[in-house]
């Protein structure tokens, strides 16, 4: 479904191997986003998944109210970075917020982060973990949630970056300033959050740091020892190449 006048907000969803549970948080976002009274935009974009993604999003989509939805497919898996970014890049509004398929952060948290883009305070927002711990429901597992607090440690001291985490995946930008940072961005795995906040730090841009709720969900696509090895990489690459 479109909308003539372009959306006020689209939500961004990337999605790899997901068609256990990407119905569900299609459901819930369109539940969400229909009892609101600007207009809105989903994507799915699924990223070379070999299971039935695209076609449960599909599916899931077919009742979606006065929301304009679509799924972006393509054969070969490329990284959520890649994934996020050819969302991002396609969307029809000029705010755009992109979600885990996992919904650790509930989609209830959404204008934490757009309200201060929509009211000129912010150019690019991202929900924080560790800001205030007291919003996380369910912790991750206690040596996943040590690595990842020592991983935004090695963030700040690799980048200069003054933000505590990288990694939660919902993320908001106002896509006339962040359009050139997407463009730039290279990085395709799971290290691209970083990269994004990098160019966008020493582009200027106006960055808040956000507390939401966070609940931990099982299925993670991350593999605790190799992506964790390979994003360090990728963040040491990155501050060698600026």
């Amino acid at each position: 479904m479109r909308n003539e006048m372009p959306p006020d907000l689209t939500i961004v969803v990337p999605a790899y191997n997901e068609a256990a549970r990407v119905g569900n948080t299609i459901v819930t976002i369109l539940e969400y986003l229909n009892q609101k009274n600007r207009s809105s935009e989903l994507i799915v974009v699924d990223d070379g998944s070999n299971d039935d993604t695209a076609g449960i999003a599909e599916s899931a989509m077919a009742s979606c109210g006065a929301v304009a939805t679509r799924v972006i497919r393509y054969e070969q898996n490329r990284g959520k970075g890649f994934a996020v970014r050819t969302g991002l890049l396609a969307a029809a509004a000029e705010v755009a917020l992109f979600s885990d398929a996992d919904l650790s952060t509930p989609i209830t948290e959404t204008p934490k982060l757009v309200e201060p883009i929509m009211s000129g305070r912010a150019d690019l927002t991202f929900g924080s973990r560790a800001l205030d711990r007291s919003l996380i429901g369910v912790h991750q597992p206690w040596r996943r949630e040590q690595a990842g607090r020592v991983f935004n440690l090695l963030v700040r001291l690799a980048t200069g970056l003054p933000f505590w985490d990288t990694q939660c995946g919902f993320k908001a930008f106002r896509l006339a300033a962040c359009r050139p940072i997407l463009e730039a961005a290279r990085i395709e795995g799971f290290a691209f959050d970083v990269e994004l906040l990098y160019l966008a730090h020493r582009a200027g841009l106006r960055i808040r740091e956000i507390p939401v709720r966070w609940n931990h969900a099982e299925g993670s696509k991350v593999s605790f020892f190799r992506d964790s090895l390979r994003m360090l990489r990728e963040v040491v690459t990155l501050r060698a190449s600026s």
